[in-house]
């Protein structure tokens, strides 16, 4: 979830991960407590195709990211797209990436449409473990978004490092408007 501070859990740390589908109108937020990474932006959306978005969208071929520009999923990251090529080699579906320019995370339409939601999910409510806040945003409603919450166990390291090889072998190939904030990466 770019741009959106979770409130600091008494155990530690919260690793969340916002996923829309506009055209379901459907949120999830996988939280996880191990580092924030490109890694585990991308188990989450692994995660939301392999449970719900391949048999929701049989068929599909291409699968449309809007991402913004800075943090884990930032479009300067090598690791970021060294992981959506792996998940696109894996799922065998090409991936158009479109990320928000710098600055303006608050664009992201999740940010308006569930963000405000969950803070009121969670008000009044002792948050000391991640599981108490996977549980209050699965009970957060709105009208007509479901959100979907799990609590995400994998462990993310921090310090991978893709090698100048390993990026220039990666299949991404820029759009021609602002090719560095859009670019589609094949299997």
């Amino acid at each position: 979830m770019p741009g959106y501070d979770f409130p600091r859990l008494a155990e530690g740390k919260a690793t969340p991960y916002g996923l829309d589908d506009l055209s379901r109108n459907a949120g999830g937020v996988p939280v996880g407590s191990d580092h924030d990474t490109a890694p585990c932006a991308v188990a989450s959306i692994r995660r939301w195709w392999t449970d719900r978005g391949r048999t929701q969208y049989p068929g599909a071929k291409r699968l449309t990211i809007v991402a913004d520009g800075g943090g884990r999923n930032g479009y300067r990251v090598r690791l970021w797209k060294a992981e959506l090529q792996r998940l696109a080699t894996d799922l065998d579906l090409t991936i158009q990436v479109s990320h928000l320019p710098p600055g303006t995370s608050k664009w992201n339409k999740i940010e308006h449409r569930l963000f405000s939601v969950l803070s009121r999910a969670w008000r009044g409510r002792p948050l000391t473990r991640v599981q108490t806040l996977v549980q209050c945003i699965a009970s957060a409603t709105t009208t007509g978004l479901t959100v979907h919450a799990e609590y995400d166990e994998g462990p993310y390291p921090t310090g991978i490092v893709v090698t100048d090889e390993e990026f220039h072998a990666l299949h991404v190939t820029p759009d021609a408007f602002h090719g560095e904030w859009n670019y589609t990466i094949t299997p």
